[in-house]
């Protein structure tokens, strides 16, 4: 059986990550979230959930109870830019390598190292961010 979440590098209207948080919303709300992931905001700490309602201008909560009325990935981010804003393409594009390299000789290396040895990969020269972790520790092919 494939992972229950997508990986963070599926795009719905170009943009990263949406598809993976609706993912885990809907398995929060059945109860069915692998243990040892989150969902939304962690205090004192910048999640990519965070992230991406502070790019799309979005209220968590109001975000999560539009996912849960359902409707497809498309009909979500219609509405995410009825109720947030509509980032152009080259906004959605720095977004997006941002996001991609997050962990990657930045201010969250320290952190992104000590999560790869945690999950077994301190060897893996080939998993250098955030997003290559993901998809290593989930089996999706990056």
């Amino acid at each position: 059986m494939p992972f229950p979440i997508r990986s963070p590098r599926t795009r719905t209207g170009g943009i990263v990550l949406l598809a993976r948080i609706i993912d885990k919303i809907r398995l929060d709300a059945a109860n069915q979230l692998p243990l040892g992931y989150h969902v939304g905001f962690v205090p004192g700490n910048r999640t990519f959930d965070d992230r991406l309602c502070r790019f799309l201008n979005l209220d968590w909560d109001a975000f999560k109870s539009r996912v849960l009325l359902g409707g497809s990935d498309d009909e979500i981010l219609a509405w995410a830019f009825a109720h947030g804003r509509q980032p152009d393409a080259e906004q959605i594009e720095v977004w997006n390598t941002f996001m991609e390299k997050r962990g990657w000789r930045d201010s969250a290396s320290p952190g992104f190292a000590k999560n790869k040895a945690d999950s077994g990969f301190a060897n893996r020269d080939d998993i250098q961010s955030y997003f290559d972790l993901m998809d290593a520790e989930e089996g999706h092919t990056p």
